[in-house]
């Protein structure tokens, strides 16, 4: 496994630890959570969280950017990847952005100069913008940092286009890497975007009815240019935004598999639909499953961290809030008391306040886990401040020897 060099402060004495005494000890293939006490409090971490392989590596040629021209003007496309922490780091260090996270343009493009330096963020960018950095004679190749699993998505979908499918691609249409998937896949055949299930079914009808009635107000804005639903999805290949739930992409290809089949037959319906379960995100999917795993614990509550435009984060919150209150925060700051803690609603999006969110139980059992983008630094900071509420001080020393002899 590749050792990336990482700022200091965005590791931790005791979780990063953690994390690579079990990556050496132990199967990649072992979902079990970790688990340590902390007097009376039980804490339960699922066994692969934080920074993934991409982040690592966008990071990584970040800050290597960084200490390598401290005379250079130095700007991100976007966000590089969705954690508040990072990326006001990142600014402090100079860094500029030049759109938000929805595409709205901060900086000018007339304003960036041939001499500047500009990083590709982890999700990629669109053609369009790939083109404009061109014509204004400024190259991207070393400081592209575009997560090797999208471009992975990309190839399958030059791939699946050079065959005649359609591609589907599975995503949040304003997700900076949706959008960056889409700009690749439709320059070389027929797009679309659908974000879940529901759109799915509603595709599929006119897959089976071969018309196009309400198609263009259904799908507006998510299909390429000329593109025709009469023609276009008879051949089909599904693609996914990485950091979608694997488990909801896996659900969308077999249905249309099964619409394929109701369609065309048993006999010729794979000839219709693309096998693409190859496009999944490994770290997604290890995120994902750990986080299943570490949900059939009987616990009194779950707090995720992580960035609140995070797509990877608000899956797993999503994951643990249906088995027991869980709490999707941004940093320790949000812990406001031991009565009180601001958190992200999902549903409402917006920050919301709950009261009485840690039991009065004596014996409490927290898990705490984070998304691909999140700092193990961060996630040390949360458990230090849950355990100040009941006058506890973790002896990070005596934990890691436990871990040690097992």
């Amino acid at each position: 496994m590749r050792n990336f060099i990482l700022p200091k402060y965005y590791k931790s004495d005791l979780i990063t630890t953690l994390k690579s005494i079990r990556n050496t000890q132990e199967k990649r293939n072992n979902f079990s959570p970790t688990k340590f006490n902390v007097g009376n409090l039980t804490f339960y971490i699922p066994r692969y969280f934080g920074f993934c392989f991409g982040v690592k590596n966008a990071i990584e040629i970040c800050y290597k950017v960084i200490n390598e021209n401290p005379k250079k003007t130095i700007y991100l496309l976007s966000e590089m990847i969705h954690n508040p922490n990072v990326n006001k780091d990142l600014e402090e260090n100079g860094v500029k952005f030049i759109k938000d996270e929805k595409g709205n343009t901060i900086i000018p493009w007339e304003k960036i100069k041939k001499e500047d330096i500009v990083i590709i963020p982890a999700f990629g960018t669109t053609i369009e913008n790939l083109q404009i950095l061109k014509s204004k004679g400024i190259k991207t190749e070393k400081f592209d940092t575009t997560c090797p699993f999208v471009t992975k998505v990309w190839t399958k979908s030059d791939q699946l286009s050079s065959e005649n499918h359609t591609v589907i691609i599975h995503g949040k249409p304003e997700h900076e890497e949706t959008k960056s998937t889409f700009s690749h896949a439709r320059k070389k055949g027929p797009t679309i975007i659908i974000k879940d299930i529901i759109e799915a079914k509603k595709l599929s009808k006119y897959i089976l009815n071969n018309s196009t009635d309400n198609f263009f107000e259904d799908f507006k804005n998510r299909f390429s240019k000329d593109f025709n639903p009469l023609k276009d999805l008879h051949k089909i290949g599904v693609v996914n935004q990485t950091t979608m739930l694997a488990e909801e992409t896996k659900e969308i290809t077999q249905f249309f598999e099964n619409i394929m089949r109701k369609k065309y037959g048993e006999k010729y319906y794979k000839d219709h639909i693309a096998n693409t379960r190859d496009t999944l995100c490994y770290a997604t999917n290890e995120n994902q499953i750990s986080t299943h795993e570490v949900a059939k614990i009987n616990a009194d509550l779950a707090i995720i961290v992580g960035g609140y435009n995070s797509s990877n984060t608000s899956q797993l919150v999503k994951i643990c809030e249906k088995r027991f209150p869980t709490f999707f925060i941004s940093s320790e700051k949000n812990i406001i008391s031991k009565k009180n803690i601001t958190h992200f609603s999902i549903d409402e999006k917006r920050e919301i306040i709950t009261k009485n969110y840690l039991p009065e139980t004596r014996d409490i059992n927290v898990i705490i886990g984070s998304g691909a983008s999140c700092p193990d630094s961060v996630l040390e900071r949360v458990l230090e401040k849950i355990c100040s509420f009941y006058n506890q001080k973790i002896d990070k020393d005596n934990i890691i020897k436990k871990f040690m002899k097992k």
